[in-house]
């Protein structure tokens, strides 16, 4: 790929980043640019380093990744962010989603899969760790409405997808021309109808239904 795809590695274990360092760089196509122990490192670093691709942990020391991400998406809202993490909580997941990420990684990852989840979100795609996916997809709800008991609309359809994208409620707003407001009515009637929690069970719901492709 042309050009080189600059990437910043955030987590607080060292070896862990050398050793994601050596394969990146081996990569051909991407090189590490930066690194940080935390999240008040990163965002030093990012006022310094352009970069187009950033690697976050998620527990870190002084500033986890989720309050990181927040704030590096308010500064650079074009930056793209895979997250890291040894974690299959809802929860966290949820809170980066939310932050911003466009991808999600379980650390123990093969170098096909990093390989796959760089290109994917670099050209402006998602990615999940089919751990992750395959986790959250089994993970039936006793509250969850059958999809044949509810009725989705071809708007709220259109909503699903653009989550599935990894696009915020501004960023979706701004695709569909319409408010903010608008989209977070859409997902608060979807997740009734569907008795979802957040937007992770959601999109899950909308996968195992064959709602929307990912």
């Amino acid at each position: 790929m042309d050009p080189v795809i600059r990437i910043i590695i955030v987590d607080d274990h060292e070896i862990f980043r050398g050793g994601l360092r050596m394969v990146i760089n081996k990569l051909g196509y991407a090189r590490v640019v930066g690194e940080a122990g935390d999240g008040l490192e990163f965002l030093k670093l990012i006022e310094d380093v352009e970069t187009d691709l950033v690697l976050m942990d998620i527990e870190m020391p002084n500033m986890n990744g989720i309050e990181a991400t927040k704030a590096a998406m308010e500064r650079k809202p074009e930056l793209k962010i895979i997250a890291l993490t040894m974690f299959k909580e809802d929860a966290y997941i949820q809170s980066m989603m939310e932050a911003g990420v466009k991808g999600f990684l379980i650390k123990n990852i093969s170098k096909e899969v990093l390989d796959r989840a760089l290109q994917a979100v670099y050209n402006g795609k998602t990615y999940y760790s089919e751990e992750l996916w395959d986790y959250f997809t089994k993970a039936v709800s006793k509250e969850e409405k059958p999809q044949e008991e509810i009725n989705i609309t071809p708007r709220e359809l259109e909503v699903l997808e653009l989550l599935a994208e990894g696009l915020s409620n501004k960023e979706i707003a701004d695709r569909m021309f319409v408010s903010e407001r608008t989209i977070v009515g859409h997902k608060s009637n979807l997740m009734a109808k569907t008795n979802c929690k957040n937007t992770v069970a959601l999109l899950a719901y909308a996968i195992r239904n064959k709602l929307i492709e990912i």
